[in-house]
């Protein structure tokens, strides 16, 4: 059980938890979260993207766009083209935790603490 620390409160404001539940809807969509899995170990443009998560480049730059506004991803220019990538160490995590977890439900799995 998570037992808090001085960084995080007891009680969540409810900032944090209009933040954390922004976080969360970007995870619940499937396409987005077949994009999110394929920036987990690159930085990758919108064509590649766009082939990897099995959608066109045009849904793909839409969900990327509302990806980038929520914080999860951020982007580069590179000549002509955008670059993006997972917005740092704590979006990994939860994308990874999330598919872990998933994980666990599909397989059968028991979960370790």
């Amino acid at each position: 059980m998570y037992s808090g620390s001085t960084h995080h409160p007891e009680r969540l404001s409810n900032e944090q938890v209009d933040a954390a539940v922004s976080m969360l809807a970007m995870l619940a969509e499937p396409t987005r979260l077949r994009l999110l899995w394929a920036l987990r170990d690159d930085e990758l443009g919108v064509g590649t993207l766009a082939e990897k998560a099995g959608c066109t480049p045009t849904a793909a730059s839409q969900h990327l766009a509302k990806l980038r506004l929520a914080g999860v991803v951020v982007n580069r220019a590179d000549g002509t083209a955008r670059l993006y990538r997972l917005a740092g160490g704590h979006v990994l995590r939860l994308l990874l935790e999330s598919v872990a977890q998933a994980d666990h439900t599909v397989t059968g799995t028991p979960d370790h603490l």
